[in-house]
């Protein structure tokens, strides 16, 4: 090890006080279900979603929450499902309110699915 990297590694004075360490094996296994490729049973809902018109999605979002609420967590699965879904719904809908309350939904799918794949891969939640 040169001086110079020598002298980077060990000065506080060149990290930010709140840096944060993460060990390499959580960021590995962090990437790992990151690039999880979609089971056969994800790429036949997203056909079936990608051929359904705005009253088809309207219908199917009331059966997802429906299931949500049965349920009363978000499974991995659930939540692949709906940020599909909601991703359809957005681009279909006719209205601003619509699109809005689609996009919302989605965007709060797609933070519970970042924060499950965190908690998975052993790192701390993401700080807002």
């Amino acid at each position: 090890m040169s001086e110079k990297s020598s002298t980077l590694v060990k000065s506080p004075a060149s990290q930010p006080a709140t840096a944060k360490i993460i060990s390499i094996d959580s960021m590995r296994r962090m990437r790992r279900l990151q690039n999880q490729t979609p089971s056969d049973d994800e790429y036949a809902y997203r056909a079936r979603i990608l051929g359904m018109d705005k009253l088809a999605l309207l219908e199917e979002m009331v059966r997802f929450q429906q299931e949500r609420s049965e349920r009363g967590d978000l499974t991995v699965e659930m939540m692949g499902r709906g940020r599909y879904l909601f991703k359809a719904l957005e681009e279909k809908a006719e209205t601003e309110e619509l699109r809005l309350l689609a996009r919302s939904y989605r965007r709060h799918l797609d933070h519970e699915l970042s924060e499950h794949r965190r908690a998975e891969a052993g790192l701390a939640p993401a700080s807002d």
